[in-house]
């Protein structure tokens, strides 16, 4: 189990680092949603239910997409458990590493989407699709390392699960409410963010995503430096 202790580095809250990453996570699905037929690129929940209602012809939905965004993300999520072995609890150089490949990927994508087409169901959106689905994979695995409970920065269902159940209205128990409610609330702000920035094209999405992933790891970074300089 995660100590309180192992949540902060150099005065820096990973609960507070792992909240921003959600809502760029809500910008990257978006992103996808909006600007890439229907595929979610952080949530795979989403995904695994459009996947099954698209294999029975629902809806026209999207079946290449959401397969390939479910296999990129997976392969992040690998990537982020082989860089990690043996990294000690709490905030190292390997999460600095994986959120650098994070960020890498996503202005890859930028770069994609604005110098060349986009659009529908090509093989350069595709491109895209799997780069930002192996990108948020390899995020959710550095948010896993690190632990913060309620905050995966990919999914608040089982964040909204917890903020029911202790609540007044069920078992009544202490209960971080605060950081479970700023989850739900950012994921969607980031969704909104991404959806209202899609007017503008599909780059600044992503690259307020990469923005925000460039701060959460300099700042990650930082304080577990200054942690180990007091060591």
């Amino acid at each position: 189990m995660t100590t309180p202790s192992q949540h902060r580095t150099g005065g820096v809250s990973h609960v507070a680092l792992m909240l921003a990453l959600t809502f760029s996570t809500g910008i990257i699905d978006a992103v996808g949603y909006v600007g890439l037929d229907r595929v979610f690129t952080g949530n795979m929940t989403g995904n695994v239910v459009l996947l099954g209602m698209a294999l029975v012809g629902a809806d026209h939905l999207p079946i290449l997409g959401p397969v390939i965004a479910l296999v990129c993300f997976m392969a992040g999520a690998a990537l982020s458990g082989r860089l990690a072995r043996g990294s000690e609890p709490g905030w190292t150089r390997r999460n600095t590493t994986q959120l650098g490949i994070v960020v890498a990927g996503l202005i890859a994508c930028a770069v994609i989407v604005l110098t060349l087409p986009v659009v529908d169901i090509t093989p350069l959106a595709l491109t895209v699709t799997g780069l930002l689905g192996a990108s948020m994979g390899l995020q959710a695995g550095a948010a896993r390392h690190l632990a913060v409970a309620d905050v995966t920065t990919v999914v608040v269902t089982s964040t909204l699960v917890g903020l029911a159940y202790d609540s007044v209205l069920g078992r009544g128990a202490t209960h971080p409410w605060l950081r479970r409610a700023l989850a739900v609330i950012l994921i969607g702000l980031g969704a909104a963010t991404g959806a209202w920035l899609h007017q503008f094209g599909l780059a600044p999405g992503i690259l307020v995503a990469a923005l925000i992933t460039i701060v959460v790891a300099f700042l990650g970074h930082r304080g577990a430096s200054r942690s180990e300089t007091r060591a």
